[in-house]
């Protein structure tokens, strides 16, 4: 596998674990003591941390894109298989 396919993979991993990682961040009980500004959606959470989230991402897609590469390196998944040609 070239490099750039790797970081493509990886990157698309990266943005998809949002999808994993978000709705870990919505409203807690202690956040009830801070009020709600006028138009806040009830389930959002009083305060949001974002670097804490995009290292939670970051994490999440490492173990993903490593789990990947191993299967694809040592031949549990081979690419000729999926596609039809073997």
């Amino acid at each position: 596998m070239k490099w750039t396919s790797a970081l493509a993979i990886y990157f698309l991993l990266w943005v998809f674990s949002a999808f994993f990682v978000l709705p870990f961040h919505g409203r807690r009980s202690e956040d009830d003591a801070v009020p709600q500004v006028r138009g806040q959606e009830p389930g959002a959470p009083a305060r949001i941390r974002p670097l804490r989230i995009l290292l939670q991402m970051t994490i999440v897609s490492a173990i993903v894109f490593l789990a990947f590469y191993l299967a694809y390196h040592l031949g549990w998944v081979d690419p000729d298989v999926i596609a039809g040609r073997a």
